[in-house]
């Protein structure tokens, strides 16, 4: 075990347990929010299978997002789908044997990496041509997406420009599973990756990244429109309403 190895293992697993224990606390916050009112976004189902199918169309599909505007639909759901496929082809590193459907993936999950980078060009792009999207961009908007770029470009780099040790990687990447530390290759592209990537773990929870499991929980969305057939009470209001009685 090198220096590097133990210096990114330390990163990693402190990333994990960062990250990990700020998605719990995102969720249960957003679990405990209460929805006073029935305010579903028409046309909206009348039916918990209707609900079920119209979350499959948004996150699958981003149904809304193509409604409203179909530019941003098109850079976003290129760079989610791409990111989903990237996500498949690295799970070759994480497994032993690898997975039939992972190995399936690999070249397109290559071709994903240069639509995942187009995609958050696209996003970056907006921010500045768009008068609209400029006025309202932080230097939070622009430091995720330069952050999410650096992942892609540092790691299309390491495929077109300068290769390494793929073995070696998957070693130390099963390792770090294992908690068997295993010697970590030093080449630049790969340590700036690997930091850029733990960065977007400790901080995922914490950012305005964290809208997939937001969805889930968005009144518009998870209601039925049935407020005629059937009361809805929120169980703050159903204390106070039995405590009257």
């Amino acid at each position: 075990m090198n220096a590097a190895g133990v210096v990114f293992a330390l990163l990693f697993y402190a990333a994990t347990l960062l990250g990990a224990a700020g998605l719990i606390w995102r969720i249960r916050d957003y679990a405990r929010t209460p929805a006073p009112l029935k305010i579903p976004t028409t046309p909206a189902p009348t039916t918990t299978g209707g609900v079920v199918l119209r979350m499959l169309r948004e996150l699958t599909l981003f149904e809304s997002l193509f409604r409203a505007n179909l530019w941003i639909w098109l850079f976003g759901w290129m760079f989610h789908v791409a990111l989903a496929l990237v996500l498949a082809r690295h799970l070759r590193y994480f497994t032993e044997p690898v997975w039939f459907w992972v190995v399936w993936a690999q070249p397109f999950g290559l071709y994903a990496g240069l639509a995942m980078a187009a995609g958050l060009a696209g996003l970056w792009a907006r921010r500045f041509l768009v008068e609209r999207m400029r006025y309202i961009s932080t230097p939070s908007d622009h430091l995720m997406l330069a952050l999410l770029l650096g992942i892609a470009g540092s790691g299309l780099s390491m495929k077109f420009l300068s290769h390494t040790d793929i073995i070696a990687v998957k070693t130390y990447a099963l390792g770090l599973i294992l908690f068997d530390w295993q010697p970590l290759p030093t080449h630049p592209a790969l340590l700036l990756h690997l930091f850029l990537v733990s960065l977007l773990i400790a901080i995922f929870p914490y950012s305005k990244l964290l809208h997939a499991p937001g969805v889930f929980f968005s009144p518009g969305r998870n209601q039925t429109d049935n407020p005629r057939e059937r009361r809805h009470l929120a169980p703050w209001a159903a204390q106070l309403e039995k405590a009257k009685h």
